[in-house]
């Protein structure tokens, strides 16, 4: 996602350079293009693999939203509004989804955002994963929830995210926790970690300005990563992706943020 606003153009030519950088893994997500950045799954696979790159997950909706009538169509770093294709979404297409999954060979599909306006889409939300979930682990693949700050919200009563870890099966929908959106939404990971343990074996990293306003690269805001990494055990973590919401400049971004972590692991 860190790329969206870029990728499309070139492709090949953008992917190469994540992998010039250093990073070894990556996680897709919806395209201009349509498919997997204009691909197949086989085909976008064997081209990560010819780079060098591990084909993690693949991050879908987990239902179409309802935009409202007035408002503004989402605007990429260029200000220009993002045109996407149809988008496959996991309460209509979640079996061609998991297929498709275990044809590119991804370890984790992951319902990237879901509709929770209301406690009805809550639940049907809930419905939605603990299908999509039951689909995967039948097909050998494992299935996981990203968050935002609403999630942590309450809506009717009720706060989705909550709900989500209460009332999935654990067996199944794990969670790919992503680390600012939780605290910027108010939680906090190491106790989400010590509650639930094994349950996020994915996680989101990137770091906030002090008004938790700003997404910034790693090392550059107020996050401190040293509790949450060393809760990993506890969380169950297996995968960790630097993201950077619709930066101005991804590549420069994603070096910053590598530095971090070398910084971090190498202490």
């Amino acid at each position: 996602y860190t790329f969206s606003s870029v990728i499309d153009n070139d492709v090949k030519g953008t992917l190469q350079k994540i992998a010039d950088t250093g990073y070894k893994q990556m996680e897709s997500a919806s395209s201009r293009l349509g498919g997997y950045y204009g691909m197949k799954p086989k085909e976008f696979r064997s081209l990560l693999n010819s780079m060098g790159l591990q084909w993690k997950a693949h991050h879908v909706t987990g239902a179409p939203f309802r935009r409202p009538a007035n408002a503004a169509p989402p605007t990429g770093s260029d200000a220009k509004p993002i045109v996407m294709p149809p988008r496959l979404n996991l309460r209509d297409n979640y079996q061609q989804l998991v297929d498709e999954m275990a044809e590119g060979g991804a370890a984790y599909l992951v319902c990237a955002s879901t509709p929770i306006a209301s406690g009805d889409e809550v639940k049907a939300s809930i419905d939605v994963m603990n299908k999509a979930a039951e689909a995967a682990k039948k097909a050998g693949i494992g299935f996981a929830f990203h968050n935002h700050d609403r999630e942590f919200k309450t809506v009717d009563g009720m706060v989705p995210y909550e709900l989500f870890l209460s009332q999935t099966d654990p067996s199944l929908v794990k969670m790919e926790l992503d680390v600012a959106w939780a605290i910027k939404g108010g939680a906090d990971p190491v106790a989400l970690f010590q509650k639930h343990p094994g349950r996020f074996p994915l996680w989101h990293v990137k770091d906030l300005d002090a008004e938790r306003k700003k997404v910034l690269p790693l090392g550059q805001g107020t996050i401190d990563y040293k509790p949450v990494f060393a809760a990993a055990s506890k969380a169950g973590l297996q995968q960790y992706f630097i993201e950077h919401d619709m930066p101005a400049d991804p590549f420069a971004s994603i070096q910053e943020s590598i530095k971090t972590v070398k910084r971090m692991t190498a202490a």
